[in-house]
């Protein structure tokens, strides 16, 4: 397509990850567009000033996005550039998440500057984390470790790390590859052992659901697996009522036409888990994740999620 010389301005959170997610899509869509004028719009979000407090504790996934959302229906922004395992189950009406880059690595990272494995640390070492998610498949892992709250940027945390306030700290792969920093990653958990956030390692492209020309000029970075794989994961999550207040972990894997997905509910302490797996057609992407959810439930979810406020 030719876009002549049109501008796209482009929301995105000030964080340095953000930055780089919000860039790398310019950089792509520039590629692709030449005399296209694009501008980064960069934003604070409530989740970006309220870093004494865990996510759960103050409104989950919703708090990064909000301001971004708001700025395209109020005509300032024509994109947002996301992670997609911070994006909410639902959508403001009038948006839509239009296209889906290739996923980075989807696992989680073990960061430690003394500590080879999750297995190394010592007796009552202090992990540091923000994730529901996280902190309760380590403390099944693990139920001697002191688990500590941990908010702010790959920087911020990785600072806080090496000043001695935690033993390790669990990041994302993706954001600290897409930093250059995989270098500080001591341990990648396997999908299998620690399932992964839904949507973890994916960038995401949302717009306004009417505005044809940013939905032609975004249309060729859309991918396909990331898309299917979203579609299994979030249709899991939404049916488990899935947040940062809640601890879920979903994660598809596709080939050859073909997609097995795992999933995870845990209660905040470790205490109890319910793991389940199901394999079927890609093409059936959105029903699998409904019935696993569903099979999940019927295991036990419910009770599992009631005292944290989720009704199924």
């Amino acid at each position: 397509m030719t876009a002549g010389a049109h501008r796209l301005r482009i929301a995105t959170r000030e964080s340095p990850l953000a930055l780089w997610q919000a860039e790398h899509v310019r950089e792509r869509l520039q590629a692709l567009h030449p005399a296209l004028d694009i501008d980064l719009v960069p934003m604070t979000t409530r989740g970006d000033q309220m870093l004494q407090t865990a996510l759960n504790a103050v409104g989950g996934k919703g708090l990064f996005v909000k301001e971004l959302e708001q700025a395209m229906l109020d005509g300032r922004a024509d994109i947002a550039v996301h992670s997609m395992k911070d994006m909410p189950a639902e959508q403001p009406d009038g948006l839509t998440l239009a296209a889906f880059l290739a996923s980075e690595d989807p696992r989680d990272a073990m960061v430690s500057p003394r500590h080879s494995s999750l297995a190394a640390l010592p007796q009552g070492a202090r992990v540091g984390t923000s994730s529901l998610r996280r902190s309760a498949q380590l403390r099944a892992l693990r139920p001697d470790i002191e688990i500590l709250t941990l908010r702010g940027n790959v920087g911020t945390r990785l600072r806080k790390l090496d000043e001695g306030e935690y033993d390790a700290i669990l990041l994302a792969c993706a954001g600290l590859r897409r930093l250059q920093l995989a270098d500080r990653i001591q341990q990648a958990l396997s999908v299998e052992q620690f399932i992964p956030a839904a949507g973890q390692g994916i960038i995401g492209i949302e717009c306004r659901r009417d505005d044809q020309r940013t939905l032609k000029i975004i249309a060729a970075l859309h991918d396909r697996e990331s898309a299917c794989r979203l579609q299994a994961e979030r249709a899991l999550t939404a049916r488990l009522g899935g947040s940062c207040q809640v601890p879920i972990g979903a994660h598809a894997q596709c080939a050859a036409n073909q997609m097995q997905l795992s999933a995870v509910v845990a209660q905040p302490d470790g205490g109890r888990q319910l793991r389940a797996k199901v394999s079927g057609a890609s093409s059936q992407a959105r029903s699998l994740g409904q019935q696993l959810a569903q099979r999940l439930i019927d295991d036990g979810a419910a009770e599992i999620l009631a005292p944290l406020g989720v009704k199924l």
